[in-house]
Formats: C-alpha cells, structure tokens, sequence
C-alpha cells in the first residue's frame, strides 16, 4: 500500500467542490453527509486506516461533532479548521482554504 496516499473528508459534495478547486493534486476527497452511525463511520475507516488522513469540517455544532466522532476512530488523523467567522467549508473564502490546505497539500496559485 502506497503510505503517501492521501484522504480527505469534508461533510459535504459542495464542500468537496470547493476544496477541489484549491488543490493541486489528487487527493481521495470523503463525504460524511453529516454525521455517521457506527456501521456508516466502519465502513468509512476501514479503507482509509493506513492512508494520511485530513478532517475538514464545518465550524458549527454539526461540524464539532462529527470531528469528536472521527477523532476516536482516527486518532492520527489532521485536523484542519476553517474560521468560525465563515462557518462553513463551501462559504470559506478561496485565498483561506489556500491558506488552511498548503503545507499538507499541493495548492494552486491564487
């Protein structure tokens, strides 16, 4: 298994629009639609165990709790956060998801 593979869970398919317009490379992009239940959250991590795995999630109670919930099952996950201020991944400005996706992915130039 390549270990540089790279997985990226976001809530939701307009949050995976957006992220996918800032990166630079190929990047395995996971939706949650919200939050999971244990059978859904299985068959979620079972795939991604090994790979280098990044948690963007909206800034709001929803965001927070799949976060705590993925944080339990994925302990050496990162986490990344956009500001409280944008609240959610798909309304965070572009030159910010740049800011909060470089130095873990390949970016374009704004």
């Amino acid at each position: 298994m390549d270990m540089d593979e790279k997985v990226l869970i976001v809530e939701g398919t307009s949050d995976r629009k957006r992220v996918k317009q800032v990166l630079n490379e190929p990047v395995e992009i996971i939706c949650t639609y919200g939050t999971l239940s244990d059978e859904k959250l299985e068959t979620l991590i079972l795939p991604i165990e090994d790979k280098d795995v990044y948690i963007l999630v909206d800034a709001d109670d929803a965001g927070e709790s799949l976060r705590k919930q993925l944080k339990s099952e994925l302990p050496n996950a990162t986490h990344l956060y956009t500001q409280k201020g944008y609240g959610q991944v798909e309304t965070t400005p572009m030159d910010y998801l740049t800011e909060v996706l470089r130095g873990h992915f390949l970016v374009k130039q704004c």
